[in-house]
């Protein structure tokens, strides 16, 4: 299994200066929950560490190369991006699109084979949207939208997930499969990072967490070492109350009182 790696990393934000130095390495079976306000840079990290943007110092490393030394091909075999939003480019159905999980694995022109079919049809009856299979993607809900994109990766089948808000547009019963499907991604070796705006997935979800704020400061480590209200509360500029549910503990907002 790959490791993913930062070594003296900082992002490159538009508008800000510097930024604490990242030095993370993400390790198969854990998984990693990224908490920030908007702007504070979730989605630019995941896309630094995917090779889809530059760093502006320091570099990432894929098991014992810098990601930037290898080619797309050896990238995509081993690590996957779950967009927070995704344009089609062309018209496709379910299937077509969980299938491009596979063209990793293919030469140039060698069309899908039937285990390629195979994995595509697993993933998408895992991530329920089996019976849409011949729908356009186009024609789909954002959640339904957001449920094939999960399984286009799960077809591709990487020892790294980066997802970027997996549970965006999904309702209660789905944000739970598939926040269960990474958590099983994880304990099958793989080793998952994913941005969140819900403090209560990451408690439930997550064993280790990465704080960003705006400022360009950062820190990590164990959850619960993380997820305090103290943290909490500076990080998102808002009072939280704690309670403990079912061994988990749960934030809710406290609304400030108007005079």
């Amino acid at each position: 299994m790959s490791e993913l790696a930062t070594r003296d990393l900082i992002i490159d934000v538009p508008g800000r200066e510097s930024g604490t130095a990242l030095n993370i390495t993400l390790e198969p079976g854990q998984v990693w929950g990224v908490l920030g306000p908007n702007g504070a840079g979730k989605t630019t990290l995941l896309h630094t560490l995917a090779g889809l943007n530059a760093p502006r110092s320091g570099r990432v490393q894929l098991g014992d190369k810098p990601l930037s030394q290898l080619r797309r091909r050896q990238v995509a075999q081993r690590l996957g991006l779950v967009f927070q939003d995704r344009q089609d480019g062309f018209p496709a159905t379910v299937l077509e699109t969980a299938l491009i999980g596979r063209h990793p694995y293919l030469s140039l022109w060698q069309m899908e084979g039937a285990d390629d079919y195979a994995r595509a049809e697993a993933a998408l009856e895992k991530l329920d949207v089996a019976h849409l299979r011949d729908r356009l993607v186009s024609t789909l809900s954002g959640g339904e939208r957001q449920r094939v994109a999960m399984a286009t990766v799960l077809t591709q089948a990487p020892n790294i997930w980066l997802a970027d808000e997996p549970t965006n547009h999904l309702d209660l019963h789905h944000q739970s499969e598939v926040m269960a499907l990474l958590a099983e991604q994880a304990a099958e070796g793989s080793a998952v990072m994913m941005c969140l705006h819900d403090l209560n997935l990451a408690a439930r979800w997550c064993d280790h967490i990465l704080l960003l704020y705006p400022s360009g400061e950062a820190c990590w480590g164990p959850r619960d070492n993380m997820l305090v209200p103290s943290a909490l509360e500076r990080l998102y500029q808002q009072r939280l109350a704690t309670v403990e549910v079912d061994g988990a503990p749960v934030f809710v907002p406290i609304q400030a009182r108007r005079r």
